[in-house]
């Protein structure tokens, strides 16, 4: 791996201005009161496509904390010097993916590549966004970061899949070829304060139905397996990463791996509901195991999750 460009960090690591796209998203937005509450200022970008803006309303009226609405595939309008670009825009569930399927090709190309711009014009580290889904439905378990994926390039996931691919060759090739200051995190199922009730993800939907006292939906038989991360947990390796040297690709996820048919009983069990639940035929491409390996994380940020399932 090729030496970083130096930065412009605060000699204690934290940038003293970033930029966030995605801001008003689930790690977008605790990224943004995090790197605030470490002193940073934050100017976050969101095109408020998949959220109405109200995960960041404590932060609203910060001195150190401006939110531009603006639609980073035609461009990122933030002026003034920058140290760190933390790049979070795309839409992240299966729903929203599924709704938006050209906007979210768009935002992992031509997003992705205004995001690259404005770091390499600043000279500012570059943190791109990917996903567990580049590995797609893995022949291998656990996943490292070693492991090239097993991804059907043309179905319906492959939208968001195969834009996180692009996004991860295009931030590569920038690194290699402009010498921009880049690193690269893949972001495993992640849940906590923040989450829309009805965003589509596993975790929400079985808690909403849940607290709703309605049947929570298993697709297939259930036991196909996933790794949930505590958002506070996924922030800190995140940022453990941007303040590192390392270009990645990174995994940071908790490795305790859960059925779904496991997830759900825990959410009954926390949530005292009686809820039913429900089998429904198992969509198209859905992966059967997912579970990071975090061995890389741990040994060079020195990173692990301290959250439980049940307790998150």
């Amino acid at each position: 791996m090729t030496e970083p460009a130096p930065g412009a960090s605060r000699p204690d690591g934290w940038p003293a201005r970033a930029v966030v796209t995605g801001a008003a998203g689930l790690l977008g937005s605790h990224l943004c009161r995090r790197l605030v509450a470490e002193g940073s200022e934050v100017v976050g970008v969101d095109n408020l496509s998949t959220s109405d803006g109200t995960n960041l309303d404590d932060l609203g009226g910060h001195p150190r904390f401006r939110l531009v609405e603006a639609d980073v595939t035609a461009g990122i309008p933030v002026d003034g010097p920058l140290d760190a670009v933390l790049h979070f825009a795309s839409p992240a569930s299966p729903p929203d993916y599924l709704r938006l399927p050209l906007e979210t090709l768009r935002v992992g190309s031509a997003g992705t590549w205004h995001a690259l711009d404005l770091a390499e014009a600043n000279g500012a580290r570059f943190l791109l966004a990917s996903t567990s889904e580049v590995y797609g439905d893995p022949l291998a378990h656990p996943q490292d970061e070693r492991y090239w994926g097993n991804v059907n390039p043309v179905g319906p996931r492959s939208v968001y899949d195969e834009a996180k691919r692009f996004g991860e060759a295009l931030t590569a090739a920038y690194r290699r070829e402009r010498a921009v200051d880049t690193a690269i995190v893949r972001i495993f199922n992640t849940y906590g304060p923040g989450m829309r009730p009805d965003d589509g993800r596993v975790v929400s939907n079985f808690l909403a139905a849940a607290l709703r006292g309605e049947p929570l939906t298993l697709y297939g038989s259930g036991e196909q397996t996933r790794s949930f991360c505590y958002v506070d947990d996924e922030v800190a390796g995140i940022l453990a990463l941007l303040r590192s040297p390392l270009p990645g690709p990174v995994n940071i996820g908790n490795p305790a791996e859960c059925s779904v048919a496991e997830l759900a009983r825990v959410v009954l069990e926390v949530t005292g509901s009686s809820s039913p639940v429900e089998h429904r035929p198992l969509p198209e491409d859905d992966p059967t195991q997912r579970r990071p390996d975090i061995t890389l994380a741990a040994s060079a940020l020195g990173w692990g999750p301290q959250v439980s399932l049940r307790d998150g």
